[in-house]
Order: structure tokens, then C-alpha cells, then sequence
């Protein structure tokens, strides 16, 4: 089974990728990651200055999933230089999230990531409970357009626009493409609030979190459908993948890649490999030999 896909420009040697901020949060964790046959890596969100996130507690299991508020912690841009330096012999993608508040915070941190001499930027306009940043800027189409614009016009490296439920989704990815996107990343958590009943007030220390895990994998099929539908673009899709069916489902929808995250605190990172030989005898019992052939074939 010929499992190598490609994402624009970005060829992987197989669709699951490490979703941003999942074992992200240093280049050691990055390297051990690799080991475990994804197809490529996705870091943590960095800012331009660090952020020490949020009190804890910052996670708490639900019943559907997961709800978390980190709060974009990270040691600053300038971090990147290392760990580059522990990924110089991974053969694989690697994609960097990016987050800030205004342009010049993301041109800031593109340039660097660009000199530093990564794979990929994703653009996070879609994290859930990070005031004027993530989903709060990414909620206005035509600024959307002017970070990836801006970005775009200094990357010589493929950009990803990682979205969210956007109040008119429709115009945020169209705006992202418009600047000059190679494709999408769909979806983002999703905002949410659970309460300790006998403590009786919110379990996360900002009230707020953004819900991952298989509650939200349904309307990320649906977003991840819409899109392929409307535009035929290369799209990531991210949203509470815990089994093979699930990455097939995605790549049915028109996903051309499948990012895991929450799984992997459930299974850990020998999930990676159960997924793809799910996939791999998926496509067997089915008469699929290339993945290119599953995508958007719900559509089709």
C-alpha cells in the first residue's frame, strides 16, 4: 500500500501527523515522537515573547474527551534555534505552529522559522481561550488575510491556517487561501466549561478551556467535508482521531493528512502504528492502493 501523501508542496511519507501542542513542548519530546512512525510533526504554539500559560489546573478529563487551557506557554520564538538542533537528523516534516496578537508578531516569528530552516508554519487563529489572540482575531476575516498575506510574502516555506468554528467559516478560509495559504488545518478544540460539583465552581483554573477527543470529531468531518467541497484544497484534519476508522473517516471527507493529539494520553504513542496498519487493511479489504485515492472520495 502506497501510504505517502502530499500537503502542496509538503510530501509526507504517511498522513498522521503530531498535532500542535501534543509532546510539542521541547525538541527531545519532538525527537522521541519521530521515533513512532508519523509522517510528520507539528510543535507547540510559539510566541515572540514566552508565556508561562496558565495556574493549574490547566486539564481535566470529560466523559467525551478532553478539556484543557495551557494557555500558549512556551519559552519565546528564539527557543526554535534548539530545537532544531535536536531534530537536525529527523527525515520527516516538521511544521511550526505560530501564535500573537498582532502581524508583526507573526512576520516576527515566520522570518526566524523560515532562517532557522524548518518545513512548514502553521498559523494558530483558532485557539479558544486566549484573549486577542487564536480564534479572537481569527474570527475577522479580512485581518486573517492580512497576517497570511504578510506572512506569505516572506516565506519561502508552505503555511498552514490551523482554523476553528469561526463565526463565518466560509469567509476565514477563504481569506487564508486568498493570502496566500497552502492549505488548511481544521479544526482547532473547541470552547468549553465543566464544573467540580461538590467544589462547585469551574475545574480549570481559567474557567475556560477547549474541548478535544472524540466529542468534537463529528463537526470536524463536517468542517473538513465543507471545505474539500467548496475549495479542493489540502487540508489537515484535527478533531478527536482515536481510532483508524476515524483517520479513514477524515480521509473520506477530504483531509489529505490526519493530526492526532488527545489519543495519545489515552494509548500512548503506539497508537501511531495501530492506526496506520488499521488504514493499510482498510485499504486492502476495500481495492484502494494509494491513500491519494481515499481523499474526498465521500465526495466524489
Amino acid at each position: 500500500m502506497d501510504l505517502k501523501t502530499n500537503l502542496g508542496k509538503l510530501k509526507l511519507r504517511n498522513p498522521i501527523i503530531l498535532a500542535s501542542g501534543i509532546l510539542g513542548l521541547s525538541g527531545s519530546q519532538l525527537k522521541r515522537a519521530a521515533e513512532y512512525g508519523f509522517g510528520g510533526l507539528t510543535t507547540k504554539s510559539y510566541t515572540v515573547e514566552g508565556r508561562r500559560g496558565y495556574d493549574t489546573p490547566i486539564i481535566a478529563y470529560v466523559k467525551c474527551g478532553l478539556l484543557n487551557a495551557v494557555g500558549l506557554e512556551n519559552p519565546g520564538y528564539k527557543d526554535l534555534a534548539k530545537v532544531k538542533g535536536y531534530l537536525r537528523d529527523i527525515k520527516i516534516p516538521i511544521i511550526v505552529s505560530i501564535a500573537g496578537s498582532k502581524v508583526d508578531d507573526f512576520i516576527t516569528i515566520a522570518s526566524y522559522v523560515n532562517e532557522v530552516g524548518f518545513d512548514a508554519i502553521e498559523l494558530n487563529l483558532s485557539c479558544p481561550h486566549i484573549k486577542s489572540m487564536g480564534l479572537s482575531i481569527g474570527d475577522n476575516p479580512n485581518y486573517v488575510y492580512k497576517i497570511v498575506k504578510n506572512v506569505s510574502s516572506i516565506s519561502s516555506i508552505p503555511i498552514y491556517v490551523k482554523i476553528g468554528l469561526h463565526r463565518d467559516l466560509f469567509a476565514t478560509v477563504s481569506k487564508s487561501l486568498d493570502g496566500g495559504a497552502e492549505g488548511i488545518t481544521a479544526i482547532n478544540t473547541i470552547k468549553a466549561l465543566t464544573i467540580d460539583i461538590y467544589a462547585k465552581r469551574p475545574v480549570l483554573s481559567n474557567i475556560y478551556g477547549g474541548l478535544s477527543g472524540p466529542a468534537i470529531h463529528p463537526i470536524a468531518v463536517r468542517v473538513i467535508y465543507d471545505i474539500y467541497k467548496e475549495y479542493k484544497v489540502p487540508i489537515i484534519g484535527v478533531g478527536g482521531v482515536f481510532s483508524w476508522e476515524d483517520a479513514v473517516e477524515f480521509l473520506l471527507a477530504g483531509a489529505s493528512a490526519v493530526g492526532i493529539g488527545s489519543v495519545i494520553a489515552y494509548k500512548g504513542l503506539n497508537v501511531v502504528k495501530e492506526i496506520l496498519d488499521g488504514i493499510k487493511n482498510y485499504m486492502i479489504d476495500e481495492g484502494f492502493r494509494k491513500i491519494n485515492e481515499l481523499i474526498g472520495y465521500a465526495i466524489k
